[in-house]
């Protein structure tokens, strides 16, 4: 009798290994979509070009652990819609350019350049938490009207969404990923005035009352 039990216990243990194995193997994709607000803020009169390299247009994050779950992510439309969204926002007139420099964009009097440095998140059963988490890490850039670097900074956004309310884990990890997304949007908008090297060239240009 305690045989049988034994070889149950052995072949409960394999199927579960089976199933996380094969669950390990499988790939979830997802396209980050979501809303983003238009902040409100104090309009800068500037006139600024937005730069959004290829990679930046179509950054997609490719889990390659073998120890986690497989997943690709595919983030790049979503944070492009949230640039085109809050930089608007910001500055009196905005558009978009296939390079940084006086050439073809004489009028320009900042050229704005995102770059993503960092993306990493967390699933559940990683913390042990119910909650899938997301941090995004930019490098932003921004140039002269003669593409000459004017401030070359970090910022990081974080975005958490618990699970109990959520249909699926895509659902989920979307929905962390607009949070991210939207915290990036609100640390541009309130801190792009007071990097200090920004600050300086807008004082000197008398942008600043």
């Amino acid at each position: 009798m305690a045989t049988i039990k034994q070889h149950i216990k052995q072949l409960l243990k394999l199927a579960s290994t089976l199933l996380l194995l094969g669950c390990l193997s499988c790939t979830s994709t997802l396209q980050v979509e979501g809303d983003f607000p238009r902040p409100v803020i104090h309009q800068l009169p500037l006139q600024v070009a937005v730069h959004y390299q290829d990679d930046f247009r179509r950054y997609r994050y490719v889990e390659k652990s073998e120890k986690r779950s497989k997943w690709e992510i595919n983030i790049g439309n979503a944070q492009v819609a949230l640039f085109d969204t809050v930089l608007p926002a910001m500055f009196e007139n905005v558009v978009q350019v296939s390079n940084i420099g006086p050439q073809e964009n004489a009028d320009i009097d900042l050229f704005f350049e995102p770059y993503v440095e960092e993306f990493q998140y967390n699933m559940p059963r990683e913390t042990k938490v119910n909650m899938f988490e997301v941090w995004i890490k930019y490098n932003m850039k921004v140039y002269d009207g003669q593409g000459l670097l004017i401030a070359d900074w970090i910022l990081t956004a974080y975005g958490k969404t618990p699970t109990a309310f959520m249909k699926s884990e895509e659902n989920a990890l979307n929905e962390a990923m607009i949070i991210a997304l939207r915290d990036v949007g609100a640390g541009l908008s309130l801190k792009f005035s007071h990097i200090p090297e920004i600050n300086s060239w807008l004082n000197k240009h008398g942008q600043l009352q």
